[in-house]
């Protein structure tokens, strides 16, 4: 597979079934589009798998594209939230606690989000830790989406266990890129550097702090 994709010029907009904006999540609308021009190309090969779904903004804009090909998109997160999510930190969200539980809970919203879009034939939610569905999944794919946790531990874990299992010419997408440290957290910086420096991956830039690579043939 070929990346005939210009990221200097800025993706289309998609036709998405919901309006995104009632959808919580941190993702900017040219990283959406930017998403689904993407999977729109990798689902043509394969299935596509994101890591952090959160209330599902990004399996939107992933799920609409894979839907039009009649693939699968595989939503991981264990919608527990990560460190930045729990109470007392700067993105924690009180809708989406379990008070009852006394625990972040992320999942309904989650589900609510993936019927309104009309996704339930596309989208498999898989709620477990990213390290625990990587080790025994078997499958390349054609697409992963780095979105999970900021923590070094997890991003080096989501790394470490997803990689791998990109197929020869599939796309590897990691959010939250910033090459300046004033921008923001580093280990999703960290770990696309460590991409590179593997000489696995093509680098095909940033859409905002959205980075692309493709899997070496």
């Amino acid at each position: 597979m070929s990346l005939p994709i210009d990221l200097s010029v800025p993706a289309p907009q998609p036709e998405l079934g919901i309006d995104i904006d009632t959808v919580k999540g941190f993702l900017a609308p040219d990283e959406g589009a930017r998403l689904h021009q993407l999977a729109d190309l990798a689902a043509q090969l394969g299935p596509v798998l994101e890591i952090g779904s959160y209330c599902g903004k990004s399996t939107v804009y992933l799920g609409r594209a894979v839907q039009e090909h009649r693939g699968t998109l595989y939503a991981l997160d264990h919608h527990r939230g990560s460190e930045e999510h729990q109470v007392g930190e700067g993105y924690h969200d009180p809708d989406l606690f379990d008070v009852a539980r006394n625990r972040f809970d992320s999942f309904p919203a989650f589900r609510d989000t993936i019927e309104r879009a009309a996704l339930d034939d596309t989208v498999i939610a898989l709620v477990a830790p990213s390290s625990t569905v990587a080790r025994d999944w078997q499958s390349q794919l054609a697409m992963v989406f780095i979105d999970g946790g900021h923590s070094m531990a997890a991003a080096q874990a989501d790394f470490d266990g997803w990689a791998s299992k990109v197929m020869p010419g599939g796309i590897l997408a990691i959010h939250d890129v910033f090459p300046n440290p004033a921008d923001g957290g580093r280990p999703p910086f960290e770990i696309y550097q460590q991409a590179l420096a593997s000489n696995r991956f093509v680098d095909f830039g940033l859409t905002r702090s959205l980075a692309v690579l493709q899997r070496r043939g």
